[in-house]
């Protein structure tokens, strides 16, 4: 029988991803719940009297942030209060069954819950979307609209903070995507632990640094109801493969992913290179480092029945079209 590497006493009942330490099950929650505290303290990311939108969808990665942020609250008196807020896509068959989960969790954590959908804000659902544009890109249309949905929706609910289940593998998958783009400027940025933090709304990862299985690991430990179904749209997407390549890593040198997050902290670009300055859309005044921000070249795209050309390069063409009858995203 195996003792936990920990505390020595009890017997172990799992093996952690991150340190392969064999830990009994109260010494991983509380070196979880540590770890994450810690991330939170030294990034700085609340201050007492904080409103923050904690983005629900339902999966493990933000119940388990729901949760965890929660207990950490009352645990070190963040002084923080929690909302959770959902953001509807119109998936049939996966969002409609995962919101039902967050609405479950509000009940059990006893958390106000804001849903707010894309037909609301932008006129189309993904389904419809998807009929347009195909599996391929679906996924652009999709994290473009949903970002700025949940800026949208936290400032309707006056939170002041955004808080997102991200992981570390998500993050070491953004750093290897944004090195296989050449996306300087993105690379810059992805690892921060905070973004906007200088602008009216914050978006900060709690779990930075804590890794995917282990999230799974501390959610089926603590049973917490969470909705476990892939997106029906996203096995196409061009993240899969940067997440293939990730877990090929892992498995050979399981530090692999702490490795990418650290090398992408410490990537910088030259003077020489020009990188893009923030500025506003003159559609509908979200932030955006061209003219019009990506979600209105989008929706114009999508408007002119030519949603493909909103994509990559071809966008300055739409760009060069504004109509009166465009849609807006003014509220």
């Amino acid at each position: 029988m195996k003792l936990c590497a920990h505390c020595g006493k009890e017997r172990a009942v799992l093996k952690r991803p991150k340190t392969a330490q064999p830990m009994c099950r109260e010494c991983f929650f509380a070196l979880f719940e540590l770890e994450v505290h810690n991330t939170i303290v030294e990034g700085q990311i609340f201050k007492p009297g904080d409103v923050v939108a904690v983005g629900a969808s339902g999966g493990k990665d933000s119940t388990v942030l729901a949760y965890v942020l929660k207990l950490l609250n009352e645990r070190y008196n963040y002084g923080i209060r929690l909302v959770l807020l959902s953001i509807d896509e119109g998936i049939t068959g996966y969002r409609d069954d995962s919101l039902e989960t967050v609405k479950r969790n509000k009940v059990q954590y006893g958390l106000d819950l804001t849903i707010l959908s894309y037909q609301e804000l932008y006129g189309w659902t993904m389904d419809e979307i998807v009929k347009q544009v195909g599996l391929k890109s679906n996924c652009t249309f999709c994290g473009v609209f949903r970002r700025q949905a949940l800026d949208k929706g936290a400032a309707m609910i006056r939170a002041n903070k955004v808080v997102t289940g991200h992981n570390a593998d998500d993050i070491a998958e953004t750093v290897l995507m944004n090195i296989m783009r050449g996306d300087i400027s993105r690379l810059h940025r992805c690892t921060a632990i905070t973004t906007g933090a200088t602008g009216e709304l914050p978006r900060s990862k709690p779990f930075k640094y804590t890794y995917e299985k282990e999230i799974v690991m501390y959610a089926f430990f603590k049973k917490l109801d969470y909705f476990s179904t892939e997106c029906i749209y996203s096995p196409n997407s061009y993240r899969g493969h940067a997440r293939t390549f990730l877990k090929d890593l892992e498995a050979i040198r399981p530090s692999a992913i702490i490795d990418i997050i650290h090398s992408g902290e410490h990537y910088g670009a030259c003077e020489e290179v020009q990188t893009s300055v923030a500025g506003t859309c003159i559609r509908c005044g979200y932030m955006s480092s061209r003219e019009m921000c990506k979600a209105c070249v989008l929706l114009e795209g999508l408007r002119q029945g030519q949603p493909k050309l909103a994509i990559g390069r071809k966008e300055n063409l739409l760009q060069q079209k504004p109509t009166a009858a465009s849609v807006s995203l003014d509220f």
